[in-house]
């Protein structure tokens, strides 16, 4: 009895965690039926892969704001219509231990691709491929002109071996607003959604079985145009790869990370972009972030106008948690004023701190004179950030103007951090039913 090595590495490939289950089905194939066409075997393929379920479509496409898009941008891409082509034996990456892992080191074997082209009337029909270098012309203005932006969003294993994503929702209403912002073509965010969770499913092996990490999921929409000239660029590609991730800094880490508080540095400014994820707004702090590096600092707490407003800390919003001149603990974070990201993390945090009716929450100005005012009373309990990365991380301390700040966040008997960063954890590993966890399969 011959098993047809061909398409068993194509079903092996596509659901690598059934391959016991299959080769029963295949042996009964064989058995009975050995001279069966090759066609439909194909459409054996397209019927038992994993398909995105009734109850994950309706669950994302009540999440999901309708987007008016430009008359430029032309037809839509449709989920319906996505092709796969799976990587060959050799093309197959190893798959790293959790504790190897680190942050955006390894990939995934395959990845999503979606063209846009005005000249063909829009977007293209989507298409998933095998992990491999792009290929572009030297004149594509995402090489000149920075035209380009990202998302970061994760897939995580549940202790009932569910594959969740957390609020895709909210990534495709940043994306298509960077997009709008930049130039880029707008898209229909639930089909993207929905080929995202295709491409997560064909490499759900990916996505660790533990708790202490995750796979994520980096959407990245490049201008490609071959022109040069500051404009619009008429040609553009939509790609997705994943990586699976440990700790954001790293497994040694433990405790709260320091910060550098100097007012010479400013990541972002009224009327700018800095409330977009773009590319564009992270090259430049590198070399802050070194400086702080060189004096034994791991994070950059930033600051804006003479009064030196706290914006983000790192690449993370930023909270503090204090006790107010009324005596009342509080929860505090920077309001939306063009100058932070809207983080999906924060707004997690504002939802549940004010549905939880613990402390009093409140989005405001927050300063350093106000920091330093609040350490020296000892009202100042907590300060920490929070983002996809690293869900929540507390400070420790900021070194600001020559003043090395202690804050106390590790020092409270039951932080709000870490009840922040429990409930958050237990609703995207599914140990909490929440409807922003969105099941995959």
């Amino acid at each position: 009895m011959v098993i047809r090595s061909k398409h068993l590495c194509r079903r092996v490939l596509e659901n690598q965690h059934k391959l016991c289950q299959f080769l029963q089905q295949q042996l009964r194939l064989c058995s009975s039926n050995a001279a069966r066409p090759a066609a439909a075997f194909a459409n054996q393929d397209e019927d038992t892969s994993i398909k995105i379920t009734k109850q994950f479509t309706s669950t994302a496409t009540s999440l999901l704001e309708p987007i008016e898009h430009a008359p430029n941008v032309g037809q839509q891409f449709s989920y319906s219509d996505l092709s796969v082509r799976l990587a060959a034996p050799h093309e197959l990456q190893t798959k790293p231990d959790v504790d190897e892992m680190g942050f955006g080191k390894f990939f995934t074997d395959h990845m999503l691709k979606i063209f846009h082209h005005q000249s063909l009337g829009g977007w293209q029909k989507p298409e998933i491929t095998p992990l491999e270098n792009l290929v572009m012309h030297p004149a594509a203005k995402v090489f000149h002109y920075a035209v380009e932006l990202f998302e970061g969003m994760k897939a995580y294993r549940g202790v009932d071996g569910k594959i969740r994503l957390f609020r895709p929702d909210m990534n495709m209403k940043r994306m298509n607003l960077t997009a709008r912002r930049c130039g880029l073509p707008t898209f229909e965010g639930l089909e993207l959604v929905k080929c995202l969770a295709r491409l997560v499913s064909i490499d759900q092996e990916w996505v660790p079985h533990t708790e202490c990490a995750s796979l994520y999921i980096r959407p990245t929409l490049i201008g490609i145009e071959p022109t040069l000239g500051v404009a619009s660029s008429d040609s553009a590609l939509l790609y997705t790869i994943l990586s699976p991730v440990g700790a954001y800094f790293g497994p040694k880490s433990t405790g709260g990370v320091s910060l550098l508080a100097d007012p010479q540095y400013v990541r972002a400014w009224p009327g700018g972009a800095g409330d977009r994820k773009l590319g564009s707004n992270y090259a430049p702090t590198i070399y802050v972030q070194q400086a702080a590096a060189k004096k034994g600092l791991q994070q950059v707490l930033w600051l804006y106008g003479e009064d030196h407003e706290l914006t983000e800390v790192g690449v993370m919003n930023v909270f503090m948690v204090y006790i107010n001149d009324h005596g009342e603990k509080e929860l505090i974070t920077p309001p939306l004023n063009g100058l932070i990201l809207p983080g999906v993390t924060r707004d997690s945090i504002l939802e549940l701190s004010r549905s939880w009716g613990q402390y009093k929450v409140r989005e405001g100005k927050i300063t350093m004179k106000m920091v330093k005012q609040l350490v020296k009373e000892e009202r100042l309990l907590e300060i920490f950030g929070a983002g996809t990365a690293c869900v929540v991380c507390p400070v420790q301390s900021i070194n600001y103007l020559g003043e090395e700040l202690h804050i106390p966040t590790l020092e409270q008997e039951k932080p709000v951090y870490e009840q922040l960063r429990v409930t958050m954890t237990d609703i995207q590993y599914g140990k909490m039913d929440h409807p922003w966890a969105l099941v995959i399969d």
